[in-house]
């Protein structure tokens, strides 16, 4: 027993229940642990992956970004846009000028969603529920008014190969972008000051304003950061998809989310670990993926991933008073 509690303390409930579904899932379908459904599980688990490390330092620093969704949307049709447009502009250009076109518009434009949701959080004092959920539709309706509601066609076989399709010793390149995100997220939280000022904004505020911390420019940049790496999944997204898509993206704020606070990413901010964060999209895309092959209807599904989400947030209350416990105890 003291194992477990000790585990839970660490990480939440995530290994009881990634555990609890692999079994449940291998039981209730024998396809689920077959190589290709295993194989296009860890490929498809990587664009949750990424989008949720950035909803992830969002919760670090006591805030939110619901506008994750809207951002993958309005970074797709950006990107497919500016690809597009490049290549009928210069059609004598390489492929590569289009690309790399397309790919700086789509990280701009996540880096721009980033600081507006930063500054109205850190200068204004609104609220991150609030702000996020306002530029949330503000980046829809900017999305689908840029693509004129039509998903936008015409990029290059190339984006594809280089964001999708290709493959390295059999790794899918989403794969290994993914692994990059990952590494580089877990060096920046634990060997950087950033990743210090990340924790301790979420830990305590005012303790680190009075240390004389620029908190204001940290969490400007922690939002930044955030809808930056998720303009980067979008960008795989789209090159998966081939076209810019106003309606990318849209289950990808609850599943990150859940994904985050399953992981043991506390909403009382300063707590949890990107190991974690990777354990807990690979449990939500295990969750879809057997429903899927059980053929549960998505509506049905989106009750479970809600019912999850509610008792992961009771657990991680719960942990929370543990640890504050545990500290005064160990005083």
């Amino acid at each position: 027993m003291r194992v477990l509690h000790d585990v839970f303390l660490a990480n939440g409930i995530l290994p009881f229940v990634l555990v609890a579904a692999i079994i449940f899932m291998g039981i209730a379908e024998p396809r689920f642990l077959s190589y290709d459904n295993l194989f296009n599980l860890g490929r498809h688990s990587t664009y949750l992956i990424i989008i949720s490390v950035g909803q992830m330092l969002a919760l670090l620093v006591r805030g939110i970004d619901m506008s994750v969704g809207s951002t993958v949307a309005l970074v797709s049709v950006t990107t497919a846009l500016a690809i597009t447009g490049t290549a009928q502009a210069i059609p004598d250009a390489p492929p590569g000028l289009a690309i790399v076109a397309g790919v700086a518009a789509g990280m701009l434009t996540g880096a721009v969603v980033g600081l507006i949701n930063g500054i109205g959080i850190a200068v204004l004092s609104v609220s991150p529920f609030i702000m996020t959920v306002g530029m949330m539709s503000i980046a829809t309706g900017v999305a689908l008014t840029l693509s004129g509601g039509m998903p936008v066609y015409g990029m290059p076989r190339e984006f594809g190969q280089i964001f999708s399709n290709a493959s390295l010793h059999g790794l899918p390149v989403p794969v290994l972008y993914c692994i990059a995100v990952l590494i580089l997220g877990y060096y920046m939280l634990n060997w950087t000051v950033l990743g210090r000022r990340i924790y301790s904004l979420g830990g305590n505020l005012n303790a680190t304003r009075l240390a004389g911390v620029n908190t204001t420019f940290f969490m400007v940049l922690t939002y930044v950061l955030c809808s930056v790496i998720v303009a980067f999944g979008a960008i795989l997204l789209t090159a998966r998809v081939n076209t810019g898509e106003a309606t990318l993206g849209t289950t990808l704020l609850m599943e990150s989310i859940t994904a985050c606070v399953i992981g043991g990413v506390s909403f009382f901010g300063g707590i949890g670990r990107i190991s974690n964060v990777f354990l807990g999209a690979i449990f939500v895309t295990i969750l879809t993926n057997g429903m899927n092959l059980l053929r549960i209807e998505s509506y049905v599904q989106q009750i479970v991933l809600g019912v999850f989400l509610i008792a992961a947030v009771v657990v991680d209350q719960i942990r929370v008073r543990m640890l504050r416990q545990e500290r005064i105890e160990t005083g």
